[in-house]
């Protein structure tokens, strides 16, 4: 009964604290024992400023409540992956991905992960840069199981766009190096990257800027891996999820208008393959969801 009990208040539990939890535990870990370069300056001025700045925009669009989960989830993965020798950079990416969420939107959702979004725009001025480096077996290891853990636990709605991204990116990295004729270790140095965990697990991963069925997910994924493995090899860029990412975002409005189903809404999670359920919640409550 006490597991019965257990399970249910896990599952009622909103899956944005165990990512929370996932990315606090490795960034304590990286700054302590892995000798992260980031500073604790650059810790706090990028969670303040993504909270302060969450805080402006809820007051700005009138919303009854300040969420602090969202903010905190791109704060944290900003820390993990941005590096950069000014504060004032830090601050400003942490303003630019939240603020993205009240600004670029399309019918209650965002166009683009606002973490993504501003490491791009990071990587594009020449502000910073994401050091691929400084991630150790064992905590590439370590992060991977809490990662893979969280999708069990909460029992995540979008846990099929990750897999579907992982599936199609290992398996077309391991099918270029058989393809050329290259050993299996290239393939899977690449895939030892704690920046493409991050990438997959809170980044093509979100809610708020996914399509909204399974199917679409799934194409959604194969076409953002595709992108980036045509960015990496054929254009030879660095980051090459990130770019896929952010080309492939805009697609998702028209990916919704083919294949419609329910918004994902942070309090009632679905996969989007019911509609019929929820239709009169979301008719009876209209409201602007900006999390």
């Amino acid at each position: 009964m006490n597991q019965h009990r257990l399970q249910t208040h896990l599952s009622t539990l909103d899956p944005r604290l165990y990512q929370i939890a996932s990315l606090s535990t490795l960034l304590l870990y990286g700054v302590i024992w892995l000798r992260f370069d980031v500073s604790l300056f650059q810790i706090a001025i990028t969670i303040g400023a993504a909270l302060l700045t969450q805080y402006a925009g809820t007051r700005y669009v009138n919303l009854s409540t300040f969420d602090p989960k969202s903010p905190l989830i791109s704060s944290l993965s900003l820390c993990l992956l941005l590096r950069t020798d000014h504060l004032e950079v830090a601050a400003l990416a942490a303003v630019v991905a939240i603020g993205s969420k009240f600004v670029i939107r399309g019918k209650d959702k965002h166009v683009f992960n606002p973490t993504n979004l501003a490491l791009v725009v990071m990587l594009a001025g020449g502000l910073g840069w994401i050091s691929s480096g400084q991630w150790g077996q064992v905590a590439w290891f370590g992060f991977l199981i809490a990662c893979l853990g969280s999708l069990v636990v909460t029992r995540a709605a979008r846990a099929d766009v990750t897999l579907a991204f992982l599936s199609f990116y290992v398996g077309l990295l391991f099918a270029r190096a058989i393809w050329l004729g290259d050993p299996l270790t290239i393939p899977l140095h690449q895939l030892e990257s704690g920046a493409l965990l991050i990438f997959a697990f809170f980044m093509i991963s979100d809610p708020k800027t996914t399509p909204d069925s399974r199917t679409g997910r799934i194409i959604y994924a194969l076409l953002v891996t595709l992108t980036a493995l045509y960015v990496q090899f054929g254009l030879f860029r660095p980051n090459a999820s990130l770019w896929g990412l952010i080309a492939c975002a805009p697609l998702v409005p028209l990916i919704d208008r083919l294949l419609p189903a329910v918004r994902y809404d942070w309090s009632r999670p679905t996969t989007g393959e019911s509609p019929e359920p929820l239709a009169p919640i979301l008719s009876l409550h209209p409201q602007r969801r900006f999390s």
